[in-house]
């Protein structure tokens, strides 16, 4: 079979979705694999490299006419879904609720289109989760970038001339992404807090050295989904959240916000009156900036000043350590096509009754698989 990609053209993207390691992999299982030329040279990944490992450097309009299996870190524009091979397969992320022009062409050209960031949160499933692999790097470049734009340093140090108190690091959000944000922040030497409406998350924070900061009465004992994931709150809990958090801000240096739920507008959590009563010179990194922001003066792409804070709103934080994102998406592309059957070089088999396959395969053979 022949596995293809092509060079990412969304604003911000820097990761490739097959890296040269992966191509060794598909090779020796009896595949070809063709790459669009240059598509990896912003991850550190050229085509010397693709060629030794054993793919071709191909345009991405043969790539696309003829490739039994495109993979893709974002969803086929509506104008390359076109030039697709019919009745071939695609994997991306493809984010159904805002490409719906793509979608349609997928099912005229009768294409099994799956959508990895609905890999479902299962044990089986851990080295397949795009979600979880990309998170734990933005929780660690969000304290990175934090700490390039704060004005003192992280940790305690002790010298002649006298000591430097450590900083006050908040955590909003204790899923993959904050809980790497604690541990890098805990690495550089702050005194870290974290929060999360989820009180089974509690045991995690402090597993890491972070200080759990949270209502907890009985609507917080039942705030997480089967899936893992945090649930929309009631007006009440939030208004209770939201004092607590007030009060918390006033003594924090910086902020990493990462709370998010799935197919939805992120919740708003830090508003004015909070920001406007924190201390000068304070860091704000949104990791959230990208589906509506947690912040109130976030905006996507910008590092805003705003009444003395910095508001850091980069886009696309795994594609800011693109050689390690990339690396982890491909791998976790290799072992989500190993479900069907793709160690093996005969055709490929999609079994409909695998959970994982269920959940992921938004459409086949022309038909809308997931409302």
């Amino acid at each position: 079979m022949i596995i293809g990609t092509i060079k990412e053209k969304k604003k911000f993207e820097n990761r490739v979705s097959i890296t040269p390691d992966e191509v060794k992999n598909y090779v020796k299982s009896g595949h070809q694999v063709f790459v669009e030329k240059n598509a990896g040279i912003l991850s550190g990944f050229t085509d010397k490299s693709y060629k030794e490992a054993g793919a071709s450097v191909a345009s991405s309009k043969d790539i696309l006419n003829s490739a039994d299996v495109l993979v893709k870190i974002n969803c086929p524009s509506p104008d390359e879904a076109k030039q697709l091979k019919s009745k071939c397969m695609v994997v991306s992320q493809l984010n159904i609720n805002n490409e719906a022009d793509s979608i349609k062409v997928f099912n005229a050209k009768k294409v099994s289109a799956f959508s990895l960031e609905r890999v479902p949160r299962i044990t089986r499933a851990q080295d397949m989760d795009i979600l979880s692999s990309q998170a734990n790097l933005a929780g660690y470049h969000a304290v990175i970038d934090a700490a390039q734009e704060f004005n003192r340093v992280l940790p305690l140090f002790m010298t002649a001339a006298g000591k430097v108190t450590p900083a006050n690091v908040l955590v909003i959000g204790a899923g993959v992404a904050g809980l790497q944000a604690i541990a890098t922040a805990k690495r550089l030497g702050a005194i870290v807090f974290a929060t999360d409406v989820r009180i089974a998350s509690k045991e995690q924070v402090e597993s890491l050295g972070g200080k759990f900061v949270m209502v907890e009465d009985d609507e917080s004992k039942n705030a997480e989904t089967k899936g893992g994931y945090a649930k929309e709150m009631s007006a009440e809990y939030q208004k209770k959240q939201e004092a607590l958090l007030a009060e918390t801000l006033k003594e924090m240096d910086i902020v990493i916000c990462t709370a998010q739920i799935p197919g939805r507008k992120a919740p708003l959590i830090l508003k004015k009156d909070m920001l406007d009563n924190m201390k000068q010179g304070s860091v704000i990194v949104d990791l959230a900036v990208e589906s509506g922001g947690n912040c109130e003066y976030s905006q996507l792409g910008k590092v805003v000043s705003k009444n003395g804070l910095k508001i850091v709103g980069h886009a696309n934080v795994p594609g800011r350590v693109a050689n390690n994102a990339s690396s982890l998406f491909s791998k976790n592309v290799s072992n989500f096509l190993k479900l069907m059957n793709f160690e093996d070089k005969k055709k490929s088999v999609i079994n409909k009754n695998d959970e994982i396959i269920k959940a992921t395969l938004i459409c086949s053979a022309g038909k809308n698989l997931i409302k």
